[in-house]
Protein backbone atom coordinates (compact mmCIF):
# COMPACT_ATOMS: atom_id res chain seq x y z
CA UNK A 1 0.00 0.00 0.00
CA UNK A 2 1.17 3.54 -1.40
CA UNK A 3 0.17 6.74 0.98
CA UNK A 4 0.10 9.41 -1.31
CA UNK A 5 -0.68 12.56 1.06
CA UNK A 6 -1.80 12.97 4.79
CA UNK A 7 -3.86 15.64 6.63
CA UNK A 8 -4.46 16.18 10.03
CA UNK A 9 -7.60 18.51 10.88
CA UNK A 10 -8.51 19.48 14.81
CA UNK A 11 -12.49 19.88 15.42
CA UNK A 12 -13.12 21.64 18.79
CA UNK A 13 -16.56 22.68 17.77
CA UNK A 14 -19.67 21.69 15.57
CA UNK A 15 -19.37 24.70 14.00
CA UNK A 16 -16.28 24.06 12.56
CA UNK A 17 -17.65 21.51 10.29
CA UNK A 18 -18.43 23.68 7.66
CA UNK A 19 -14.78 24.53 7.04
CA UNK A 20 -13.56 21.40 7.60
CA UNK A 21 -15.90 19.69 4.92
CA UNK A 22 -14.83 22.12 2.31
CA UNK A 23 -11.35 21.59 3.34
CA UNK A 24 -11.47 18.17 2.84
CA UNK A 25 -13.35 18.28 0.12
CA UNK A 26 -10.50 20.64 -1.79
CA UNK A 27 -7.79 18.17 -0.87
CA UNK A 28 -9.55 14.79 -1.97
CA UNK A 29 -10.81 16.24 -4.90
CA UNK A 30 -10.45 13.38 -8.05
CA UNK A 31 -11.30 10.25 -5.25
CA UNK A 32 -14.48 9.10 -5.24
CA UNK A 33 -14.22 6.71 -2.33
CA UNK A 34 -13.90 7.44 1.17
CA UNK A 35 -13.87 5.39 4.17
CA UNK A 36 -14.63 6.54 7.23
CA UNK A 37 -13.36 5.06 10.57
CA UNK A 38 -13.81 5.73 14.78
CA UNK A 39 -15.73 4.27 17.32
CA UNK A 40 -19.52 4.06 17.56
CA UNK A 41 -20.29 7.77 18.22
CA UNK A 42 -16.95 9.27 16.99
CA UNK A 43 -18.27 11.60 14.55
CA UNK A 44 -18.56 9.96 11.12
CA UNK A 45 -22.27 10.27 10.04
CA UNK A 46 -22.07 14.01 11.09
CA UNK A 47 -19.09 14.63 9.13
CA UNK A 48 -20.53 13.09 6.02
CA UNK A 49 -23.65 15.55 6.70
CA UNK A 50 -20.85 18.45 6.24
CA UNK A 51 -19.61 16.97 3.68
CA UNK A 52 -23.36 16.31 1.82
CA UNK A 53 -23.90 20.04 2.62
CA UNK A 54 -20.53 21.32 1.31
CA UNK A 55 -21.91 19.40 -1.82
CA UNK A 56 -25.15 20.83 -2.10
CA UNK A 57 -26.95 17.93 -1.79
CA UNK A 58 -30.61 18.83 -2.24
CA UNK A 59 -32.03 16.26 0.47
CA UNK A 60 -31.53 15.62 4.37
CA UNK A 61 -28.77 13.10 4.92
CA UNK A 62 -29.43 10.49 7.86
CA UNK A 63 -27.09 7.41 8.90
CA UNK A 64 -28.50 4.85 6.15
CA UNK A 65 -28.02 1.83 9.05
CA UNK A 66 -31.15 -0.28 8.04
CA UNK A 67 -30.88 0.79 4.34
CA UNK A 68 -27.36 0.06 4.46
CA UNK A 69 -26.77 3.02 1.18
CA UNK A 70 -28.45 5.73 0.87
CA UNK A 71 -28.23 8.08 -2.98
CA UNK A 72 -28.43 11.67 -2.84
CA UNK A 73 -28.68 14.40 -5.45
CA UNK A 74 -26.59 17.32 -5.67
CA UNK A 75 -27.82 20.72 -6.73
CA UNK A 76 -25.86 20.07 -10.17
CA UNK A 77 -27.17 16.87 -10.84
CA UNK A 78 -24.60 14.66 -9.62
CA UNK A 79 -25.26 11.65 -6.99
CA UNK A 80 -23.19 10.81 -3.72
CA UNK A 81 -23.71 7.50 -2.16
CA UNK A 82 -23.66 6.68 1.70
CA UNK A 83 -23.40 3.29 3.07
CA UNK A 84 -23.24 1.99 6.46
CA UNK A 85 -21.87 -1.30 6.75
CA UNK A 86 -22.06 -1.78 10.67
CA UNK A 87 -25.13 -4.31 10.60
CA UNK A 88 -23.76 -6.74 7.16
CA UNK A 89 -22.21 -10.03 8.64
CA UNK A 90 -20.40 -10.74 5.71
CA UNK A 91 -18.97 -9.19 2.16
CA UNK A 92 -21.13 -11.25 0.32
CA UNK A 93 -24.01 -8.99 1.64
CA UNK A 94 -22.13 -6.04 0.02
CA UNK A 95 -21.72 -7.82 -2.55
CA UNK A 96 -25.09 -9.35 -3.80
CA UNK A 97 -26.55 -5.60 -3.08
CA UNK A 98 -24.32 -4.78 -5.63
CA UNK A 99 -21.37 -2.52 -3.86
CA UNK A 100 -18.89 -3.34 -6.25
CA UNK A 101 -20.76 -0.85 -9.00
CA UNK A 102 -21.36 2.01 -6.45
CA UNK A 103 -17.73 2.28 -5.71
CA UNK A 104 -17.24 2.10 -9.62
CA UNK A 105 -19.07 4.21 -10.41
CA UNK A 106 -17.34 7.58 -10.54
CA UNK A 107 -19.46 9.11 -8.03
CA UNK A 108 -18.44 9.95 -4.25
CA UNK A 109 -18.70 7.42 -2.08
CA UNK A 110 -18.64 8.32 2.00
CA UNK A 111 -19.06 4.46 3.54
CA UNK A 112 -19.13 4.07 7.54
CA UNK A 113 -17.53 0.76 9.09
CA UNK A 114 -15.62 0.10 5.54
CA UNK A 115 -14.03 -2.59 7.77
CA UNK A 116 -16.84 -5.04 7.35
CA UNK A 117 -15.78 -4.96 3.13
CA UNK A 118 -12.25 -4.62 3.47
CA UNK A 119 -11.19 -6.62 0.58
CA UNK A 120 -13.80 -4.67 -1.52
CA UNK A 121 -12.09 -1.64 -1.17
CA UNK A 122 -10.70 -0.33 -4.63
CA UNK A 123 -7.59 0.49 -5.55
CA UNK A 124 -7.29 4.39 -5.00
CA UNK A 125 -9.74 5.68 -1.54
CA UNK A 126 -9.57 8.47 1.31
CA UNK A 127 -9.24 6.25 4.86
CA UNK A 128 -10.85 9.63 7.34
CA UNK A 129 -9.94 8.84 10.61
CA UNK A 130 -11.90 10.11 13.92
CA UNK A 131 -10.66 10.02 17.22
CA UNK A 132 -12.44 11.95 20.03
CA UNK A 133 -10.56 12.56 22.77
CA UNK A 134 -12.80 12.24 25.39
CA UNK A 135 -13.13 16.43 26.19
CA UNK A 136 -15.12 16.88 22.93
CA UNK A 137 -12.49 17.49 20.54
CA UNK A 138 -11.97 15.16 18.33
CA UNK A 139 -8.76 14.31 15.45
CA UNK A 140 -9.90 13.79 11.84
CA UNK A 141 -6.53 11.64 10.30
CA UNK A 142 -7.43 11.97 6.14
CA UNK A 143 -4.72 9.75 4.10
CA UNK A 144 -4.87 9.52 0.58
CA UNK A 145 -4.22 5.61 -0.84
CA UNK A 146 -3.10 4.59 -4.02
CA UNK A 147 -2.65 0.89 -3.91
CA UNK A 148 -1.72 1.03 -7.97
CA UNK A 149 1.85 2.17 -7.75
Amino acid sequence: MVTNDLITIEITSIQQLPEVAEKLLGWGSGIYVWLFEGEMGAGKTTLIQALCNALQVQSITNSPTFSIVNEYETMDGGVVYHFDFYRIKSEEEALDMGVEEYLDSGYLCFVEWPDKIATLWPDEYICIQITNDGTGTRAVIATKVDSTN
